[in-house]
């Protein structure tokens, strides 16, 4: 009997080849580029004239002296005349710095930390959780000026709330002029604090969704208290979110303006290097150029402030 044949087997099929339809990626097509074009570079043409632009041009008025009124062909330069005479002229300007400087340390450590603690306890989805969210971040959707008007009436003198809870439930002889005393700055940060909480609470109560809960499980399994895992575990898992936080802190403290401005216009122990600026700008003293320098100064404040902090912060991360 004759042996069959073995069975002839194909031979495998060849890779495509490098130019084959398969092997490349699909080119543009016109219209491709055009909606490209469209989504980069409408954002970086809007970015370049709203935030490069004026920060360039208050760079080189700073260095002018211009009413902002009378044409170009008038502005006269200056040098660093408006730099010298921000230390020695302007009798507000350190004090001014000296409140920025408050305000931030304040917001770093009583609104941040608090946020902090709303958003932890927020985390572990307890009765009404979402009720509270939505009511601590209330004031987020409210002006800043709307914010200012409603804590205005709050410390008013004659009529105003708080005044009027502590004569009826503590001393009933209580009188105090919240806005009006010297070092009034404590409850104007207050007020702003009210938005800030809501703000930075939702930044963090974001951060705490992404942190693996196989981490806290482990830990309390090992023996670990909440404390220890909420140390050791949860805020380092924060540590991006920590980066926005700061850096939304520090620009929120130093630009602060809306609220100061509404409720006493930035005096009587409020001056902020904002409200000089727009004095010097926007007011009665229409010297663009002096205002301008002010501007600067308060850009170099915040860059040696936020830049350090974002270096070590990057170069850890392309560290690990």
């Amino acid at each position: 009997m004759a042996s069959s044949a073995p069975p002839v087997q194909a031979p495998p099929s060849a890779p495509p080849a490098r130019g084959s339809r398969r092997g490349r990626l699909r080119r543009l097509t016109r219209t491709d580029r055009i909606v490209l074009a469209l989504f980069i570079g409408i954002p970086t043409l809007l970015h370049v004239f709203l935030i490069w632009v004026p920060t360039v041009g208050s760079v080189v008025l700073s260095f002018t002296d211009w009413d902002g009124i009378s044409p170009f062909s008038e502005l006269t330069w200056v040098g660093f005349l408006n730099y010298e005479q921000i230390t020695t002229i302007l009798p507000d300007f350190w004090p001014a710095v000296q409140n920025n400087v408050l305000w931030l340390a304040f917001f770093l450590v009583v609104p941040t930390t608090f946020a902090l603690l709303l958003a932890y306890l927020l985390d572990k989805e307890l009765t009404g959780t979402r009720l509270y969210q939505s009511a601590i971040f209330v004031p987020v959707v409210l002006s800043a000026a709307l914010i200012g008007i409603i804590w205005e009436l709050i410390y008013k003198d004659g009529t105003g709330l708080l005044n009027n809870v502590i004569r009826s439930t503590v001393n009933e002889d209580f009188h105090r002029q919240w806005l009006s005393e010297e070092g009034n700055i404590w409850p104007v940060m207050v007020a702003a604090s009210w938005r800030h909480v809501g703000y930075v609470m939702i930044l963090f109560l974001a951060g705490l969704k992404s942190v693996d809960p196989a981490l806290r499980e482990a830990a309390a399994i090992d023996g670990a208290s909440e404390w220890q895992v909420f140390r050791h575990v949860v805020f380092p898992s924060l540590a991006p979110v920590n980066v926005v936080v700061l850096v939304v802190t520090i620009i929120e403290s130093l630009r602060a303006f809306d609220i100061v401005f509404v409720i006493n216009g930035g005096r009587n122990g409020l001056e902020l290097v904002s409200i000089l600026i727009y004095d010097n700008v926007v007011g009665e003293a229409s010297r663009v150029g002096y205002g301008s320098a002010l501007a600067v100064m308060l850009l170099i404040i915040s860059m040696i402030v936020i830049l350090p902090y974002l270096f070590k912060t990057f170069r850890q991360d392309l560290a690990r």
